[in-house]
């Protein structure tokens, strides 16, 4: 049976098969997690998601880790911005985000997220919180052969870490 967990953590140095990134639809980098994968991770990140073509909201797609030593894989998926679409339209793209990631890492033993969607792309963290377990309960109850053990929802601060065990 599959863990789902939360912790505190710099998902960049956070030990797992395979890290999501909460990309923007360009793949390329930007800021806050986005920004600090890239950074992690070093130059062939960048060569390798420019051969991707971009993604759309929801979309997952995978890339080597490259410098990030404590991972194989990233996932980079694309969320929703909260105020582009109604709030039930926005939970649909977000569930997506974590649907598509999980299908992606399914051959895997552990994949850990960050908290997509909720820095300047405005999602409500409880709300996002609430639906990144729904998806990903979900998720695992679909698919009880996956190889993956783990998975780990990572806070970057304390206030975050609470919202995910509450919604946990």
């Amino acid at each position: 049976m599959t863990s789902l967990i939360a912790t505190q953590a710099d998902i960049t140095r956070f030990p797992s098969d395979v890290i999501v990134n909460a990309a923007n639809t360009s793949l390329l980098g930007g800021g806050g997690v986005d920004g600090a994968i890239h950074r992690a991770a070093g130059p062939r990140l960048l060569e390798a998601t420019r051969l991707l073509g971009g993604a759309r909201t929801g979309e997952a797609k995978m890339t080597d880790a490259f410098g990030i030593a404590s991972a194989q894989k990233i996932i980079h998926t694309v969320g929703p911005v909260y105020a582009s679409q109604s709030p039930a339209e926005s939970a649909e793209l977000l569930a997506h985000c974590y649907r598509n990631s999980l299908t992606l890492a399914a051959e895997f033993r552990s994949i850990a997220f960050p908290a997509i969607s909720t820095g300047v792309y405005g999602y409500p963290a409880a709300a996002a919180a609430g639906v990144a377990v729904g998806a990903i309960r979900e998720w695992l109850a679909g698919h009880p052969d996956t190889s993956l053990e783990t998975v780990t929802l990572v806070a970057h601060s304390a206030a975050d870490l609470a919202v995910l065990r509450a919604a946990l």
